[in-house]
């Protein structure tokens, strides 16, 4: 049996993302799930588990949308029915990132 190696809460979050790994091309993916450590994405694209790059995805924050720009590790790929199942860890979040996210997470 697997254990989810997920931190801290996740709130559920389906929006169109950006996955950029460093010297790749973007790709894209959308979101499953968001927490302060990481977000779970899908896609058609396999990622190289342990390499770095960045997540780019927009949310609604107070109402508003704002586009958050992460930097991390990809944690997990997985081959699910008809697209990979993508677990990215966040690399410390920048102040706004990190202020979005937490919002959202209320």
């Amino acid at each position: 049996m697997l254990l989810d190696s997920r931190q801290g809460a996740r709130k559920i979050l389906r929006v169109r993302a950006m996955i950029v790994m460093d010297g790749g091309a973007p790709m894209a993916a959308r979101t499953f799930d968001l927490g302060l450590a990481g977000i779970s994405l899908t896609s058609d694209n396999k990622v190289q588990v342990g390499a770095n790059g960045q997540v780019v995805f927009e949310m609604l924050v107070d109402g508003k949308p704002q586009i958050v720009n992460t930097r991390g590790k990809v944690n997990n790929c997985i081959f699910s029915g008809d697209e990979f199942k993508i677990g990215f860890t966040f690399a410390p979040l920048d102040n706004e990132a990190a202020g979005a996210i937490t919002k959202f997470m209320r």
